[in-house]
């Protein structure tokens, strides 16, 4: 769930043909958190009968829910999934790709049943050493009758998360744009539209950069050709803030915030 998240939060954008002394964008980013809008659109879980299934996931899946690896299809950062249950509240994921852990999540749900607490650990990253956030969704659609209380349909409500899962910066050299961020991902592309590869990320292949206005950027993520992200990221008076919106083709829904210059 997270990792989807975060995709949507990394994907940022650029400048036109100006010198970096002149760009607006120059420098390091940190998104907001406590400005997010999250998707209105829910998670769907089921958790029933020995088997759980993450509808909302892109690609859906279902697994056997008895704590062993099971083999999964479809998803560029793992290829297994293990599913524990610990209690009627308590359920343990833990992601591997090629044998490696490279996500863990404990979802809590609270007495009344009505509150989902998120606890993940992503050592995914090439670099930056491991990410970890907290995340709280309100349930929106009931369990069925007799599965496990993580069934249902949950929207997010706030999340917290490490430093460097939100931070990101730009260099502009001539009509190119340089992104980097602590956990590892990376691009240089130039400001006419066109596609260049995007380092570090294997669920996304290229990127492309693109001035809309004066003061606004987009920046187009894709997997293997097909459109993922978009976003766009519009600087305010005086340089200090930007309003983000990012529109997540993947799942459906859209996100938005306001990041800092730091």
């Amino acid at each position: 769930m997270k990792k989807l998240f975060l995709a949507g939060l990394l994907t940022w954008s650029l400048l036109p043909v100006l010198a970096a002394a002149q760009s607006p964008f120059e420098g390091t980013w940190k998104f907001d958190l406590s400005t997010a809008q999250f998707p209105k659109k829910p998670d769907s879980y089921l958790l029933q009968n020995g088997m759980y299934e993450c509808k909302s996931c892109v690609p859906s899946f279902r697994v056997k829910a008895d704590g062993t690896d099971q083999n999964v299809t479809g998803h560029p950062y793992f290829n297994t999934v293990s599913v524990k249950i610990i209690d009627d509240h308590n359920v343990e994921i833990t992601s591997k790709r090629d044998g490696k852990v490279v996500f863990t999540e404990k979802d809590s749900i609270s007495p009344d049943g009505n509150t989902l607490t998120a606890n993940w650990t992503d050592t995914g990253q090439p670099s930056g050493g491991p990410q970890t956030g907290t995340g709280a969704a309100k349930r929106v659609a009931k369990a069925p009758a007799g599965a496990h209380l993580l069934s249902g349909s949950w929207r997010t409500e706030k999340a917290e998360m490490s430093a460097e899962s939100l931070t990101w910066t730009y260099k502009v050299s001539g009509n190119e744009l340089t992104m980097t961020n602590p956990t590892g991902q990376s691009y240089t592309a130039k400001l006419d539209g066109t596609d260049a590869p995007y380092k570090g990320d294997p669920g996304t292949t290229s990127v492309s950069v693109k001035m809309l206005g004066k003061d606004t950027l987009e920046e187009t993520d894709k997997r293997d050709g097909k459109v993922i992200y978009i976003t766009r990221m519009t600087v305010a008076p005086g340089g200090k803030s930007a309003k983000i919106f990012v529109d997540d083709k993947l799942h459906g829904t859209t996100m938005a915030g306001e990041a800092q210059k730091q």
